[in-house]
């Protein structure tokens, strides 16, 4: 109890919405918890009903902002301790005494950012009620099983594929799961060389097979191009056959690396029954944009009278291209596709964590004085944050994604940076829209296993679970600058190239050891050697558990909250086709902050083995499991038949209906969204646009042959594709004739020189 300056606290009123009771404030060292009786009526006294308190609860680590306000005895107006929370839970308590105040102010700073070690907080010492005893959630995902599932690794199932395990010790890539699934034609001593090319050897392996084509979505982190254009052979010849997987007589299939003398084809046919007859709801930006893939393969030629989908094999670049680009300074980047000849790249514009993280800072602003005061949020604001247009944006992305496997019958692989946020976004939502299975209950907790946890999304830096004295702040003691931030300190929006190369520039910072600053490494530094982009990464796990740490700010972000709502907006405008519910989402976001199950305590699964979680705390899929009642949709419709329409096995997303996730904001659906008879300009969808679709999320398409848009014309534009130059207009591809372009590629050429 030594960080407790203050146990119990009489007399405090709480403020929340506009309405305040007084009660008692205790102080755990897990829980805040304020519990006061509520006023009934005569009736009720002279009937005898006994009266119970009501408690609210509030666990440390879900608070995200905490502010004192001192109020001198003379002054007669009370002092106070206002609190943000991560579930948009937002309170004031209000105090006779200053001194009371202070204590509490302390003891909630000691208890929530001076811990410091993961192994302090609530799940080591959580015990569970009688319906969680009986469950362990830790053995609902077993990854031979899933890949069982999907077929590969089981007798008589797809020969293409098979489970290495190069990484069982995790000393081939730390942040990967033990089993990695490649081509069976690749050895692990080419994966191990291949490995030596990609940022922390998060090599192209496989998170997901379609049952009916065969077709695959890869990830991976970046490639080590540098500004030497650095390439490598294994590299290509991994990927070469992981796109060659699904038909084995196909012109990649003897494809041999060393050997560029002789061009492949761009794209060949697949046989079979096609899908794309189907009563898809496929906008004209969305035929547009398959259109430029198309286009950008140099598809001119007469296509065969054959039922069946041309394949356009994709590498999916997340991030904006600048961005990409500029990391070649520091020994990073994007594919060369001139030693990538059998696949397209596309860029989809994607913006940092940094942007993300602000993004909804503003709009905590909108919702801010909630607790004392009943008025709805600032619409202003939330227009501002751009929250529903970076929403629209990952949701096109998975959309496009999921069309080229499911309609094109291609192959994809995603990558960012490191390939654990953007990329665990893209992957997980076109999945859901792909398969049926990823739907129900189970499957969803699969899928977060399978493609959050075992690939290395960092919950433990992302959610800042040990906090920060930066998030505590005494209102008389401000220096300046706006202090009203949720999830980060203070931080002005850069423009891309500046955040680009800031990345860039820190990164010859030796000893940056915090790596705060870096801005567009996902949070992450690198920790490649300068002299020689191809070496390896250090074995030693960059996300180890220290003895004693600290949330650092900047690598903070709400990356899985985006997941779980552009989850939320398939729901929404698909209702029969999910089995859980809207509230299954908004309990699993709390439970990602609750810090009561050690399922989001780590960064990797290796650091969930090092630590014994699985022996020392309860898995979070016990908590639903044991209460699976309350989070089952009552109009799930489990019927799958793709020849009956609204009951295709592919979903995907209405980019133009995306809307306020009201319920997980704590606000009703007329605050956040407006009425019906509301016209939609007046709530705007994507931030001040139109709802209509009219900014696709494509920001750049390159092949060995091609770029358009937004990526630096190195190359010509053959005639097949100029005369798509005035659509481009309308897919929001920035174009680099522009003045104000000219300028932004004279100041990148400068700094990298």
């Amino acid at each position: 109890m030594d960080r407790t300056r203050v146990a119990k606290v009489e007399d405090v009123t709480l403020a929340r919405r506009g309405e305040q009771v007084t009660g008692t404030l205790h102080l755990t060292p897990h829980h805040l918890i304020f519990s006061h009786t509520p006023h009934v009526s005569e009736e009720a006294l002279a009937s005898g009903t006994p009266i119970r308190p009501r408690e609210l609860w509030i666990t440390y680590p879900i608070i995200s902002f905490c502010t004192l306000r001192t109020a001198p005895t003379v002054s007669r107006q009370p002092s106070s301790v206002r609190l943000r929370c991560r579930d948009f839970t937002f309170v004031c308590f209000y105090f006779a005494s200053e001194t009371k105040a202070r204590d509490v102010y302390d003891t909630l700073k000691q208890w929530t950012c001076k811990i410091g070690r993961v192994e302090k907080l609530y799940a080591f010492t959580y015990q569970p009620p009688p319906p969680e005893q009986g469950l362990n959630g830790w053995q609902l995902y077993d990854a031979r099983k899933e890949w069982n599932r999907q077929g590969v690794g089981r007798e008589g199932s797809n020969a293409n594929w098979r489970i290495s395990t190069i990484n069982a010790d995790y000393s081939f890539s730390p942040t990967y799961p033990a089993l990695l699934v490649v081509p069976s034609n690749i050895s692990d001593n080419t994966l191990n060389y291949a490995g030596r090319y990609r940022s922390r050897a998060r090599i192209p392996v496989l998170t997901y097979l379609h049952p009916v084509n065969n077709c695959s979505i890869t990830r991976s982190s970046q490639p080590l191009v540098g500004v030497r254009q650095n390439r490598s052979i294994q590299d290509e010849k991994l990927l070469a056959a992981i796109f060659s997987t699904s038909q084995t007589d196909r012109p990649l299939a003897g494809f041999t690396p060393p050997s560029f003398e002789q061009d492949s084809t761009n794209s060949s046919w697949e046989e079979g029954a096609s899908i794309q007859s189907q009563e898809f709801d496929l906008t004209n930006a969305e035929e547009l944009e398959d259109e430029v893939v198309s286009a950008a393969r140099g598809a001119t030629q007469e296509k065969p009278s054959v039922y069946g989908a041309q394949q356009r094999n994709l590498i999916v670049d997340a991030r904006p291209t600048v961005n990409a680009f500029a990391m070649q300074a520091v020994g990073l980047g994007s594919e060369n596709m001139d030693n990538y000849k059998f696949a397209t790249k596309a860029y989809l514009g994607i913006d940092n964590i940094h942007v993300m993280r602000d993004s909804l800072n503003k709009v905590v602003e909108a919702l801010k004085e909630s607790d004392v005061t009943p008025l709805g949020p600032n619409r202003e604001l939330l227009a501002k944050s751009n929250w529903l247009k970076y929403i629209s944006v990952i949701l096109d992305g998975a959309s496009l994604i999921a069309r080229q496997v499911g309609l094109q019958h291609s192959h994809v692989l995603i990558h960012c940076s490191d390939g654990w946020d953007r990329t665990s976004q893209l992957s997980a939502l076109s999945q859901i829209c792909l398969d049926p299975y990823y739907r129900t209950l189970e499957g969803f907790m699969v899928l977060v296993e399978k493609d959050w946890l075992s690939f290395g999304h960092m919950f433990r830096h992302r959610a800042g679970l040990l906090n920060s004295e930066k998030w505590f702040q005494i209102e008389n003691e401000r220096i300046g600058g706006d202090t009203n931030r949720s999830f980060g300190e203070t931080s002005e929006p850069r423009k891309a190239l500046e955040n680009a190369f800031l990345s860039a520039k820190n990164f010859f910072n030796q000893k940056n050891n915090s790596r705060d600053s870096l801005a567009d490494d996902d949070g992450e530094g690198s920790n490649y050697d300068t002299d020689s982009p191809l070496r390896k990464t250090s074995s030693t796990p960059r996300s180890t558990v220290s003895e004693k740490e600290t949330t650092k700010v900047k690598e903070t972000s709400p990356v899985f909250h985006q997941f779980l709502d552009a989850t939320y907006q398939l729901l929404y405008q698909y209702p029969h086709r999910f089995e859980f519910n809207e509230r299954f989402l908004r309990r699993l976001l709390y439970h990602l902050y609750s810090c009561q199950y050690g399922t989001f305590l780590y960064n990797s699964e290796k650091e969930r083995v090092d630590c014994n979680a699985k022996t020392r705390t309860r898995s979070v899929w016990d908590y639903f499991l044991a209460r699976r009642e309350q989070f089952i949709n009552p109009i799930y419709d489990p019927l799958v038949d793709d020849k009956q329409r609204a009951h295709e096995r592919l979903i995907f997303p209405r980019i133009d209906e995306v809307r306020w996730w009201n319920e997980a904001f704590g606000r009703t659906d007329a605050e956040m969204n407006g009425t019906r008879t509301t016209s939609n300009t007046a709530f705007p969808h994507r931030s001040g646009q139109t709802t209509g679709r009219n900014s696709p999320v494509l920001a750049g398409v390159e092949t060995t042959d091609t770029t358009i848009g937004d990526v630096p014309p190195s190359k010509p534009i053959p005639a097949g594709i100029s005369n798509l130059t005035t659509e481009l207009s309308n897919m929001s591809i920035p174009k680099f004739s522009q003045s104000a372009d000219k300028s932004a590629r004279k100041e990148m050429e400068l700094e990298m020189q």
